[in-house]
């Protein structure tokens, strides 16, 4: 997908230092001339709560997998109206913050902030332009604080911010565009997404086949007893996950303070099934390490199993070098004797275990797979450690294509998201003019695209460990140039 977008044809400079040249006819302003502070509590605590996601913004938090303590009383906490802009003030350098679709209740420590009436209806273009990446530096730049964790935006720091203002009607048509590119790119990004779901579908099968029938199609068979695989060859054992593990531990049960540079620490969305994510990795001290490794320490050969928002990913240890993990991930520490650490990690990520997982994981909002319940999930076992090395590396020889055909995929699907991310920096900052532009949902979508419905459960953020922990610290926790 590529649009051709003229730019505007006289550009002024924007008088911020940190601002490029903006259209001539457009305006920077003070955000204390389009917004006021709201202070409105709650007086009975029943309205809907709300939570702020760097990813979603301001969304019901009954939508997300927030693994924090609900409050016992909302009675007292701030209340916000569709159309006000929400910003999570400990959490704003990250994206924490975005305009209500509801109304409903808040964290007393966020900001809540009302867009004058004139410049009410185009709100949306207010929430594209601070949550584009032109606003990352300011955003961080305005909150003060001693750990990056910790810094904090004030309500005077947030409406002394120099915003970009476009005339209103230009406002509508840049929120025009830009909600129809969404529609479109979410279109190409939903086939994308679809591919890897059947990609990873013919992997269960394949792994489901190899874990529970073994490599001789020919090997005789026994009942087993058990639903999610009813027979298994004869010299197999059905065992539980405590039967083959020394121990289970997680990490601390406290957030820890965060560090520029340090020592890892590994949270539930950095385990995926074939691979690490550090992309958004956090870091501890090297005293913080050494504490929390008085509790588990992590080692090569180990499974990480995660235990809280999206839970029942394994991944065997392969890294080498220190880290730490979190309350939501599980250190297996695997009975070498009895199981091959890279064997236990395939069964764990197996359909039969995974369902298990599930149907063991505790909790609506907060969901837990406890250290107790998942020592009870069970799967077949090879007799020996060499039938289970010999199944590893068949599985390795097998799925090579898919994993490369996924792989491939998923670096398509970062490349759209970085086209989009761009993009919209450029309309919202009036880099590219779209007033006169083709809307992209104009454009013919592919024969494929149009039997993919637009609401389709997309099943790869639960097996692929992309979903569940809420990424924004919980709620507990004019002049013009």
């Amino acid at each position: 997908m590529s649009l051709r977008l003229p730019k505007y044809p006289e550009y002024k400079d924007s008088g911020v230092e940190w601002m490029e040249p903006i259209p001539a006819h457009w305006k920077v302003r003070r955000a204390k001339n389009l917004f006021r502070c709201i202070d409105v509590r709650s007086k009975t605590g029943e309205e809907e709560m709300l939570t702020v996601s760097s990813k979603d913004g301001v969304v019901p938090r009954r939508t997300k997998s927030v693994t924090m303590f609900m409050a016992a009383s909302y009675v007292g906490h701030k209340l916000c109206w569709p159309g006000d802009l929400v910003i999570n003030s400990l959490w704003a350098w990250a994206k924490g913050l975005g305009f209500a679709e509801h109304h409903g209740v808040i964290s007393s420590a966020y900001g809540v902030y009302r867009l004058s009436p004139q410049y009410a209806p185009t709100y949306s273009y207010f929430n594209h332009l601070l949550r584009s990446r032109v606003y990352d530096w300011e955003l961080q730049v305005r909150s003060k604080g001693i750990w990056i964790s910790r810094l904090q935006l004030t309500d005077d720091d947030f409406l002394k911010m120099p915003l970009i203002v476009p005339p209103v009607e230009e406002q509508a048509a840049i929120v025009r565009f830009l909600d129809a590119l969404d529609r479109r790119v979410n279109r190409l990004l939903r086939i994308k997404r679809r591919l890897i779901v059947l990609l990873n579908e013919q992997k269960q099968a394949i792994i489901h086949g190899a874990v529970t029938k073994g490599l001789n199609p020919d090997a005789p068979m026994k009942p087993s007893g058990i639903e999610w695989f009813p027979a298994i060859p004869r010299q197999w054992n059905v065992v539980t996950l405590r039967r083959v593990i020394h121990k289970a531990l997680d990490g601390p049960h406290v957030s820890p303070n965060y560090v520029d540079e340090g020592v890892p620490f590994i949270s539930a969305r950095n385990v995926k099934v074939d691979r690490w994510s550090f992309d958004d990795a956090k870091f501890i001290s090297q005293q913080d390490f050494e504490v929390f490794s008085k509790r588990v320490k992590p080692e090569v050969g180990d499974v990480l199993y995660t235990k809280g928002g999206t839970t029942g990913i394994a991944r065997c240890v392969d890294l080498d070098f220190p880290f730490q993990v979190w309350v939501h991930v599980a250190v297996l520490k695997v009975n070498n004797s009895l199981i091959d650490s890279d064997y236990l990690a395939l069964s764990l990520n197996s359909s039969h275990c995974y369902e298990q997982s599930q149907l063991l994981t505790r909790g609506a909002t907060n969901q837990d797979l406890g250290l107790n319940r998942m020592k009870e999930i069970i799967m077949p076992l090879p007799p020996t450690l060499q039938g289970q090395r010999d199944i590893v590396d068949f599985l390795s020889s097998n799925l090579n294509g898919a994993n490369l055909a996924i792989s491939r995929t998923r670096e398509e699907i970062e490349l759209i998201r970085e086209y989009r991310t761009r993009l919209i920096a450029d309309v919202v900052t009036g880099k590219l003019d779209v007033r006169d532009a083709i809307l992209p949902d104009a454009f013919p979508d592919s024969e494929e695209s149009a039997q993919i419905p637009l609401d389709e459960v997309d099943t790869l953020d639960a097996l692929d460990g992309d979903a569940g922990e809420d990424d924004a610290p919980t709620d507990d926790e004019g002049e013009d140039f």
